[in-house]
């Protein structure tokens, strides 16, 4: 299984981005589906997630600009970045709870994607 991971790129502070990451190889099923950041010099942390019935959770600093989406026939998670600040300036990860068989909850792995540059200039 892997995740790929694309969108990231160089834009103006107001500006938008669209991240998407896609599980490919033998996905059965996927749970949670997630975004990470790590600015330089600082932690991982999580930016948002969503559930596979679609419920969805932010950290504050991007509730009301970021949009998590996914499209569960495409194995895809998409983050919709509006107003973007130099404080988004980060490589984003995405991150996904993946089930190669179908056997349950005990069946699921984490994997995490390759990370996608994004740098936002004021």
């Amino acid at each position: 299984v892997q995740l790929q991971a694309s969108g990231g790129g160089l834009v103006q502070a107001g500006e938008s981005l669209r991240l998407s990451c896609a599980a490919s190889g033998s996905v059965f099923s996927i749970n949670v589906m997630a975004w990470y950041r790590q600015a330089p010099g600082k932690e991982r942390d999580l930016v948002a997630f969503i559930t596979s019935s679609g419920s969805t959770n932010y950290r504050d600093s991007v509730k009301g600009r970021f949009t998590i989406s996914r499209d569960n026939a495409k194995n895809t998670v998409y983050l919709q970045m509006n107003s973007l600040k130099p404080e988004d300036t980060a490589v984003y990860y995405c991150n996904a709870d993946i089930s190669t068989t179908g056997w349950g909850e005990r069946s699921y792995s984490n994997y995490w994607g390759q990370g996608t540059l994004v740098t936002v200039s004021s």
